[in-house]
């Protein structure tokens, strides 16, 4: 048996018409904590307790979840290999790498890799520039950091994390 593509859930994409808004019900009303901002992407990270899964705020996204695998190249050949379905071919974001594919039964999967880092964040949470690991350092934690690339729906995932 293969080693397990999909090492765990990144980021949960939500939908809101601003991120000002998101902001008054996610972390004002509902108390999840502001990890980062980018207002180029329209994204914003909250956290989610008990996980380092982060639950990314969007304006221009649809929902998927978003899944961190060691690497979107090898992860996007894998699926096809399988006998899924490349909808964008991997592009580099903020963060890594991004591919968005589908099962045989027509669900999106939106791949991640970290491999370029985290954002480094301002103390309000605004992206200042994305970090870069050292070479062969695993990705960690969540969604965060990753900078969603254009595609079928890439961009229903982030411009935000680097490494989970």
């Amino acid at each position: 048996m293969s080693e397990e593509l999909l090492r765990k859930v990144d980021a949960v994409t939500i939908r809101v018409p601003t991120l000002d808004e998101g902001l008054c019900f996610y972390r004002d009303q509902l108390g999840h904590a502001l990890l980062w901002r980018n207002d180029a992407v329209g994204q914003l990270g909250l956290s989610v307790p008990d996980s380092d899964t982060e639950l990314v705020l969007t304006t221009e996204q649809s929902y998927e979840p978003n899944w961190l695998v060691s690497s979107a190249d090898e992860a996007a050949v894998r699926v096809r290999q399988a006998g899924g379905e490349v909808l964008s071919e991997p592009v580099d974001i903020a963060v890594g790498r991004l591919a968005v594919v589908a099962d045989p039964f027509g669900n999106k999967l939106v791949l991640v890799d970290l491999s370029k880092g985290r954002y480094q964040t301002g103390e309000d949470g605004t992206v200042l520039s994305a970090s870069t690991q050292s070479p062969g350092s695993p990705p960690s934690g969540g969604a965060a950091s990753s900078g969603l690339a254009p595609g079928p729906s890439a961009e229903s995932t982030r411009q935000r994390r680097a490494p989970s």
